[in-house]
């Protein structure tokens, strides 16, 4: 493995009716999972059948990375338009109702649904999941306290979800609301080392309240099946440049933390609790957000603190060779994915279209904006124009 810091992408997608815009059932997505199955082996069922999870392999090469993924989504949204589907990447689905979502059918994802009830049916909800391996896999408990403080930076950047069970939330970043009300999720603890981990993960497992550590569902968690630390904050990325922007300042973060064990070393239930906020700020402002900064006590801009960042890990962006991939995140900052669903949205509004209407609108963006793999895609735009319909 050496100092490579090799790294992978999960994106979770949702599927839509092409002519509803809202969520399929019946015999086209039947017949979309299994072709999915037989064409495309990096795919993979969620635990909605209105899902779909794709996984990029490990990789130093952030052009690799993007190649991959690229091609990923080129294929999921032909796959989608010949069985009447769009696909897209988002923190929620503005149509969805989530009342009315089956379950995939695998033992593992009905034995979820029996277990968490009314919360399993409500986890309408897509996340961005970035592994980056850690040289020395022990140091990872120790990695995940000292980079809780980066989180809430890099929720703000993701933020996809401003609608929720086709409403308006008022939030950037919804889908931690959705997710939160699970158990086992939000911020980790701060553990002692590695070991205390291990005995949270032994006792559980003992008592029988979870099968193994992968149902420990926290924002960033030792990877069970990789020697990785694994983000789980992100909303999913509509946009492909912006993935890749966060999982590449995410590596460099690692990086970074790993070769100085000084960095937030000391961290205690205060700072856990300011991470905490700052994760409330960046749910509902996106990258609007001001952060509150436990050193000085006074507050910082998202535009601030990226900054910050970017300075921070700048040696570690050189090394990895993603320095353009992590500077990338700049280019958030106008706006986020939520920002222009929100903005698409107020335009058919005000062009006079009823309120479901409107939302698909926002889903037909959503899948282009998905589907364009070209380099800062779907940036731009008059939203008030409408969108062309049925396109992937």
């Amino acid at each position: 493995m050496g100092t490579a810091y090799r790294f992978g992408i999960e994106e979770e997608y949702f599927l839509a009716d092409a002519a509803t815009r809202g969520t399929p059932e019946g015999a086209a997505l039947d017949a979309f999972h299994a072709a999915a199955k037989t064409e495309l082996p990096r795919v993979e069922r969620e635990l909605l059948r209105m899902q779909v999870e794709a996984s990029t392999p490990p990789s130093a090469d952030c052009g690799e990375a993007r190649a991959v993924l690229a091609g990923l989504r080129a294929d999921l949204a032909g796959l989608a338009r010949r069985h009447g589907l769009l696909v897209f990447a988002a923190g929620t689905h503005p149509l969805a109702q989530w009342s009315r979502q089956s379950h995939t059918e695998a033992e593992r994802y009905q034995d979820l649904a029996r277990e968490l009830r009314l919360p399993g049916r409500r986890n309408v909800v897509g996340g961005l999941h970035v592994h980056v391996e850690v040289p020395r896999p022990e140091a990872r408990v120790d990695l995940m306290n000292r980079l809780m403080p980066f989180l809430p930076l890099l929720l703000a950047l993701s933020a996809s979800s401003p609608f929720f069970g086709c409403r308006a939330t008022g939030l950037a970043a919804y889908r931690l609301c959705v997710f939160g009300e699970m158990p086992r999720t939000g911020l980790p603890e701060l553990f002692a080392d590695a070991a205390d981990y291990e005995r949270l993960v032994a006792v559980m497992t003992r008592a029988g309240a979870i099968a193994d550590a992968s149902y420990l569902w926290w924002v960033v968690r030792p990877s069970l099946k990789y020697p990785t630390l694994e983000l789980r904050v992100a909303d999913s990325c509509t946009r492909l440049e912006d993935a890749l922007a966060l999982a590449a300042l995410w590596r460099c973060l690692v990086r970074h933390a790993d070769r100085r064990p000084e960095l937030n070393r000391g961290m205690t239930g205060a700072s856990r609790a300011i991470a905490g906020e700052n994760l409330w700020r960046a749910q509902r402002d996106g990258v609007r957000a001001v952060l509150v900064e436990e050193a000085s006590g006074g507050t910082v801009t998202v535009a601030e603190r990226l900054e910050e960042v970017l300075a921070l890990v700048a040696e570690d962006a050189e090394a990895l060779g993603c320095r353009a991939e992590a500077e990338a995140t700049r280019a958030i900052l106008p706006g986020t994915s939520a920002d222009r669903q929100v903005a698409v949205f107020e335009a058919a509004r005000a062009r006079g279209l009823e309120h479901d209407a409107a939302l698909a609108e926002v889903v037909d963006w959503l899948a282009a904006a998905t589907a364009d793999t070209s380099h800062g895609a779907a940036r731009g735009g008059n939203p008030g124009h409408g969108a062309d319909r049925g396109r992937a």
